[in-house]
């Protein structure tokens, strides 16, 4: 545990990385808190984490932390070196605050009219899409580690289907997921798709404006 804690401490630009991680959770719960309000599409995770949540009648960070934790007992035994400041704040943090903006924050300061009508939704899910993209941008590159989510598939990967792409193992998990969402009362839809097309070049993309900083 002391050289896995060294590893990241003392690490070129700890704090810059931490901070940068920091801020990615930040707008990741935000703009979640819009895209979950908008109701036109989040990532995989999310829509399945939505739906369970709203089946069972308890706070989304609370099952989203219920998920984690589970998944994250099994990163412990298989690779431990996913784990890192930044998996902790994704499992914690990004739940919580995407709950205290919907059920606190939007309310009193946003009419209701928005999340529900046109252009207005259109226009808040575009900016909260690209927004929360840019955000697990920041995060994934910070390098401080992985969600439980995301670090499950590379498990499955190196673990059981070496054989198989890497990606192909990934995009077969995240459809598991999304039947699961579905399972519990989900409604697939664009957000998803278009989550998935965006995702990949953001991250490469913010990644090299990011990497002189983070040396």
């Amino acid at each position: 545990m002391k050289e896995w804690f060294n590893a990241y401490v003392h690490q070129p630009a700890f704090k810059k990385k931490l901070l940068v991680m920091l801020l990615g959770v930040l707008c990741m719960g935000v703009f979640l808190s819009f895209l979950i309000e908008v109701n036109m599409g989040t990532d995989p995770c999310t829509f399945m984490n939505v739906a369970i949540s709203e089946k069972f009648g308890i706070l989304f960070g609370t099952w989203q932390l219920i998920l984690n934790a589970f998944l994250f007992i099994v990163v412990i035994i298989f690779d431990i070196k996913k784990i890192g400041p930044g998996t902790f704040a994704n499992m914690v943090f990004i739940g919580y605050i995407s709950d205290f903006c919907r059920l606190v924050l939007w309310p009193r300061l946003l009419p209701k009219d928005v999340f529900i009508s046109f252009p207005a939704r259109g226009i808040i899910f575009a900016i909260a899409i690209v927004c929360f993209v840019i955000g697990a941008s920041f995060y994934m590159n910070a390098d401080m580690g992985v969600s439980p989510y995301d670090a499950f598939p590379v498990i499955i990967h190196d673990r059981l289907l070496k054989n198989i792409s890497f990606k192909y193992v990934r995009m077969g998990y995240d459809f598991l997921v999304i039947i699961v969402g579905c399972i519990f009362g989900g409604k697939p839809n664009i957000g998803i798709i278009v989550m998935a097309l965006l995702l990949g070049p953001i991250i490469t993309f913010v990644g090299k404006k990011l990497a002189p900083y983070l040396k």
